[in-house]
């Protein structure tokens, strides 16, 4: 790296602006950034970061970049960082740039404070922890922040005294952070202690790696949960302690659960995972979270496209959004209707595997029949692998006591005609044909489909749920329907 230029170092007056950087002629040069860590499963939150992220980047053509923050070595384990790689493909959220790892970065992060120190933003604090603590718990119940007494003091002092490394901020005025959604916010700097930038180990700390990977990353726009928010006013003194251009900053609000408190396991899914073994299709998730917290108009569901040519993260709400199922189950269920056949086919075996049951070619073969009969009654994939176990079952089926009822002498009997009848149809085994022959057959026995359907509909699919007649005889082809109703008469 060259130098960093600290001849040119702003003096950090009493009030420090800091907001987005001057206009840009070129649209392309935005550069987002995602920096999960690698500690558990990847919160819906996180992914709505992402997709924030992702669409800005594409809307105004510039660059997505992945950051994973994994400096917490005790958690951030192999498996923790599969778990966001796999989260975010299977979100469609395709990264610019191979995933940078912050940890490898720290001699990097340590280089920017020994020139921090070298010009006098930084300074080593000798403080014994224990006495460290004990002055922090007092200034905290006063309301004040902990000032170093080494702040001022020459470090030959410390001697040979373990140390920390601590960012030398402003003590008066305040810093102006001009969040693209929260609107201007304002922190005093005297309630802004002396970050912390390296620990007694050398290691880098949060806020310090944040800054030194964004900067080096180039990126231009900070968008993230506003549990941040309180970060970038220190975040933005140590950009102007280094000389560097600020990115804009834009904080999310977070999601809430139906009732409006903060999501927590008791409100369900919480993980892209959860949402993933659940039935729902990434394009209807990314739909769904594109609508929490931001909207286009009446737009309810829209496509890639036309997400990526309305998003603006100006247009981001400030208040939380809240998690609403049945929107979610509504959207994925358009999305459900509109996708292609054979993927929802691979789904759905998917599906059903998971559950221990393999169908033979056979039941395959009846399986990607019944999908697009029943699709459009199913919310989730696996209420669509609920509505094809029909066409699974083993012959002869095991029919539930309430169905057996059904069968009385006179059901049986004209089950049997119907099925003389079904038997004429040899080619044009379709919904639409199937249906004629079954209104044609009430009509010849002069009865409603009431007094037959319930009945076929149980022989059909046994203890498995049916979908309409025709469908389900549709699905389950010729040989089948006429099978079942043997075994069953």
């Amino acid at each position: 790296m060259g130098s960093l230029g600290f001849s040119r170092a702003p003096v950090l007056g009493d009030r420090t602006l800091t907001g987005p950087p001057s206009p840009m002629t070129d649209p392309s040069a935005v550069v987002t950034r995602i920096a999960p860590s690698p500690t558990g499963s990847m919160h819906i939150g996180t992914a709505r970061t992402a997709l924030f992220n992702w669409l800005y980047a594409r809307h105004t053509g510039g660059k997505f970049l992945l950051r994973i923050e994994d400096t917490d070595r005790d958690r951030s384990t192999p498996n923790a960082v599969q778990v966001i790689l796999d989260g975010l493909a299977w979100l469609g959220l395709v990264a610019d740039n191979e995933p940078v790892f912050q940890a490898a970065r720290a001699e990097r992060h340590r280089e920017v404070v020994f020139e921090m120190l070298a010009c006098g933003r930084a300074y080593r604090d000798f403080t014994p922890l224990a006495e460290l603590d004990r002055e922090r718990d007092i200034l905290r119940a006063q309301g004040q922040v902990y000032r170093s007494p080494w702040r001022d003091r020459d470090p030959a002092d410390g001697g040979d005294l373990p140390f920390i490394v601590r960012f030398k901020g402003p003590t008066e005025g305040e810093t102006l952070v001009n969040d693209l959604v929260k609107g201007p916010v304002r922190f005093q700097n005297k309630e802004l202690d002396d970050l912390v930038l390296l620990r007694t180990d050398g290691t880098p700390t949060y806020n310090l790696a944040v800054v030194v990977d964004d900067h080096d990353m180039g990126v231009t726009h900070v968008i993230r949960g506003d549990d941040h928010l309180n970060n970038a006013a220190r975040q933005s003194l140590l950009y102007q302690a280094m000389d560097w251009p600020l990115p804009a900053f834009a904080h999310l609000p977070l999601i809430h659960g139906p009732d409006g408190a903060k999501l927590s396991k008791r409100h369900g899914a919480q993980a892209v995972t959860d949402f993933a073994e659940l039935g729902y299709l990434p394009e209807a998730m990314r739909n769904y979270l594109a609508r929490l917290g931001w909207g286009h108009g009446d737009a309810e569901i829209f496509s890639d496209a036309q997400a990526i040519a309305w998003f603006d993260v100006a247009d981001v709400g400030s208040s939380p959004a809240r998690l609403d199922w049945a929107k979610l189950n509504h959207i994925n269920q358009a999305y459900i209707r509109q996708a292609d056949n054979d993927r929802l086919f691979d789904l759905v075996t998917a599906e059903l595997r998971k559950r221990g049951l393999m169908p033979d070619a056979e039941a395959s073969a009846r399986l990607h029949t019944a999908i697009p009969l029943v699709k459009d009654g199913a919310q989730t994939l696996r209420q669509l692998a609920d509505l094809t176990l029909f066409v699974l079952g083993p012959r002869p089926l095991n029919l539930p006591e309430k169905g057996r009822k059904l069968l009385t002498e006179e059901t049986l009997a004209r089950l049997r005609r119907l099925r003389a009848g079904l038997t004429d149809i040899t080619t044009d085994w379709r919904v639409d044909v199937l249906q004629d022959a079954l209104r044609a057959f009430a009509e010849s026995e002069g009865v409603g489909m009431g007094k037959f359907g319930p009945a076929l509909r149980v022989v059909l699919g046994g203890e498995a749920a049916a979908p309409d007649l025709a469908s389900a005889l549709t699905a389950l082809g010729r040989e089948e329907s006429l099978a079942r109703l043997d075994d069953a008469l």
